[in-house]
Order: C-alpha cells, then structure tokens, then sequence
C-alpha cells in the first residue's frame, strides 16, 4: 500500500492537534530545579493541551555524566507521569537512563493514563564523544495521539534524513534538542527540509541559555507545516511557551494534491 492511498481510509473529520512547545534554559545537571522551573512554565498554559514537548535532555542538560542516569522507575519519570495524568496531556522529552549495563539518552513519550512508549537516541554526536557514554538506538518510535500518527526523534537525528524518511505513515515529526547557538543555520535549514521532504507537520524544540560547557543556545523554536512554512512565532534567545493548532484537514488537501510521497524510493534500514 502506498501512502496516498491511505487517505482513502481515513476519516472524513480528524480532530486538530494542540501542541505546546516549551523553549527554556536548562539549569545544569540540577533536577530539582528543572523539575520545579518546568512545571510552573506548563502549570497555567497546558489547558485542552494534547501534547507538551520539553528540549533534550531538559532535567539535566546536554551532560556525559552518566551518574545522572535513572532507572525507567527513577523520580523524573515518575514526575513526568504524575504532571502528564494531572494536566491531562502526553509528553515528550529525553533524560539519561541506565537499562542493565547501559546507558541511554532516551526519549520518554507518557501518556496520561501512566503508559510510556520510549526512543533511543540513534546518532550519537561524536563531536563531543556521547557515543563514548551512551548506546545507539536501532528502532523507530511512531506513537498516536487523536489519530494522528506522530514519530519523535531527538537532536542530532536531524542530520540524517533516511532515518526520519515517511516511509511509517506519519503526520508530525518531532525533535526535541540541545542545538548549539553557533550550529543554527543547519538547524533552522534542516527542519524545513523534513518538512518538505516528509509532507509532514515538523515540531523542532530546543533550549536556550548556556550550558556548564560555555556553550549557547538560540533556542529557535518552530513548528513548521506539511509545505515547509513557519506557524509559530516563538522568538530565539527568549523563555516562551507557545501553543500551536495543527489542522488535519489542511494536510490531507495538500497531500492529495501534491502526491510527492508516491514518487519516493524505495529502501530498507539495516538497523546495526
């Protein structure tokens, strides 16, 4: 089956999507405070909220200490869980985790009736060494929420487009990230291309501040359409949450038009 043909099956009303995307500072490797700062960021903005996605990493920073690692039971899971059944929303983010002998830099999806779905984080930024301190993912992660089928990848997944190719039928795309400052151009660059690519709504949350290591963030927040157009209006180097409407219907016009999707190639992963 290919993908347009998909929309045949569709229904003729799909609910819109609200997301919440949370552009912030990280306090470094200090839990307790990011928890606390997190919370009031969301506490009176996550109302009819369908999903919240916090940056990379954002209990800790962008941090190799692996003494930092918690178990999937650990307290910032449990903290997710707890604000995602009271706000009533799922959300997205990543923090370091430790499976048996090894560590993770793990994207945690929860549900707000204490589900979670998880994705490790495939490429490794072998810039700074993190393939050093953590293992590779080998799945793809595609979750639903409302219908729409949504797939979140983290950070430096960005660069490699087969990995993020449509070929799992999605609507949204998300990335959640620590993208340095000096980097934005690929950043800002690469989403749009995704979105194109992909004929998929695209979300790309990242931080802003500094980090331990004197490294800045823009932030650059956006969330982008199926055609590559900016819909949000979050502004770089500022603390804003933003939440944003994702028409359905707009999608389906377009991609029922432009089939660009039919006209792809065809490949398989090797999952090594």
């Amino acid at each position: 089956m290919n993908f347009v043909s998909l929309l045949e099956n569709i229904p003729d009303k799909m609910d819109n999507l609200k997301i919440l995307t949370v552009q912030s500072d990280i306090s470094w490797e200090n839990k307790k405070e990011n928890l606390s700062h997190f919370f009031s960021l969301i506490d009176k903005k996550a109302i009819n909220t369908d999903i919240i996605i916090f940056p990379e990493m954002f209990s800790t920073g962008f941090s190799m200490n692996i003494n930092l690692a918690e178990p999937m039971n650990g307290e910032t899971v449990k903290w997710l869980k707890q604000v995602s059944k009271e706000k009533d929303t799922l959300i997205i983010t990543s923090l370091i985790i430790k499976e048996n002998r090894n560590f993770f830099n793990r994207l945690i999806v929860v549900f707000p009736d204490g589900n979670i779905a998880y994705y490790d984080k495939r490429h490794l930024f072998t810039l700074i060494g993190e393939q050093k301190y953590y293992s590779k993912g080998k799945k793809q992660l595609v979750i639903e929420r409302k219908g729409w089928r949504i797939m979140p990848l983290i950070c430096y997944d960005l660069r490699f487009p087969v990995w993020s190719r449509n070929t799992m039928k999605y609507d949204l795309l998300i990335f959640v990230a620590n993208w340095p400052e000096r980097r934005r151009k690929a950043w800002q660059s690469l989403l749009i291309a995704r979105a194109i690519e992909n004929v998929s709504y695209v979300a790309g949350v990242n931080r802003i501040g500094y980090d331990n290591n004197n490294v800045k963030y823009a932030g650059d927040t956006v969330v982008l359409n199926y055609a590559g157009d900016k819909i949000s209006q979050t502004k770089p180097y500022e603390e804003k949450v933003e939440l944003i409407t994702l028409d359905y219907q707009d999608m389906v016009r377009f991609r029922t038009k432009f089939k660009f999707l039919d006209d792809a190639d065809v490949f398989h992963i090797r999952k090594t």
